[in-house]
């Protein structure tokens, strides 16, 4: 295995099986075609060439949101959606446009819609080297139950601002004080698109970084976390790029940080090719 094999994992993407979703004339995601029966037998929904887009009489930002909270029940009801999460998603036409409606975000994968995350890459110096604390997650979690993750992460609700949600999901995931979080450390981005099992999506993950001291032990406030581990951060690359033990996308925010410190560089043979692909 390499880690070029987990970032191909995170981008099994297919165009040919969806069809675009468009609203005002702009691309804001696509639709798996199987779907696209249930989409018009909604009632809230017509085709337009070769696109799916909502009827002409939703007009207005709030029109837009009240149609896709009644559809994201409906289809939580009818079983095509597993789950409401009461959480906006905006809908945008690019990561820097104005969003043109809510949705939920458990219906945002439906809609192929651009979503965005963050992940926080935390550490300590010892004696024996660097170390970084994981996660695995709750058996009962919905997706990708049991796998390792990063301490903290999430999705990057519309309502919150990325700094106000890194707080809140410090707080939760690992008991973090607010001072504390505030010590993150905005490192960039890693972005990939990848077809789940209810739609295709591109995915956008603000990364940071936190160095936290050798008596620092994260507790987990919210029940998402099953244990917390210490790991040498050889042992956190080979688990990366040998097993499919991490949930699929902390891959890319994890070999982001080998590279940043220097644990992937130019002897790499797929050094190039690496750095690329956690932006693509």
């Amino acid at each position: 295995m390499s880690y070029m094999n987990r970032i191909d994992e995170c981008n099994k993407y297919e165009e040919a099986n969806k069809i675009p979703f468009v609203v005002d004339g702009l691309r804001v995601g696509q639709v798996f075609k199987e779907h696209e029966a249930y989409c018009l037998t909604s009632g809230f929904f017509v085709r337009e060439g070769n696109a799916l887009t909502l009827k002409e009489s939703y007009k207005t930002f709030e029109q837009r949101t009240e149609v896709f909270t009644i559809f994201a029940k409906n289809a939580l009801a009818d079983g095509l959606a597993n789950r409401y999460m009461n959480e906006n998603f905006p809908l945008l036409s690019s990561a820097s446009s104005e969003p043109l409606a809510f949705l939920d975000r458990g219906i945002s994968n439906l809609f192929g819609t651009l979503s965005f995350g963050q992940h926080l890459n935390a550490y300590v110096m010892t004696d024996d080297g660097m170390k970084m604390w994981i996660a695995r997650r709750a058996y009962d979690r919905g997706y990708e139950a049991g796998k390792l993750d990063h301490m903290v992460a999430g999705g990057l609700p519309c309502d919150l601002s990325p700094l106000v949600n890194l707080q809140k999901e410090c707080y939760e995931e690992a008991g973090m004080s607010e001072a504390l979080a505030l010590e993150s450390k905005q490192v960039g981005l890693v972005s990939y698109k990848y077809d789940y099992t209810m739609g295709g999506k591109e995915e956008i993950i603000y990364c940071y970084d936190l160095e936290v001291k050798a008596d620092f032990v994260p507790v987990c406030t919210d029940g998402e976390v099953h244990e917390f581990y210490l790991m040498p951060i050889e042992e956190v690359a080979r688990l990366v790029r040998d097993t499919d033990e991490f949930k699929l996308n902390c891959n890319l925010v994890i070999i982001d940080f080998l590279v940043r410190h220097g644990y992937i560089g130019l002897d790499d043979e797929d050094y190039v090719e690496i750095v690329k692909g956690l932006r693509r």
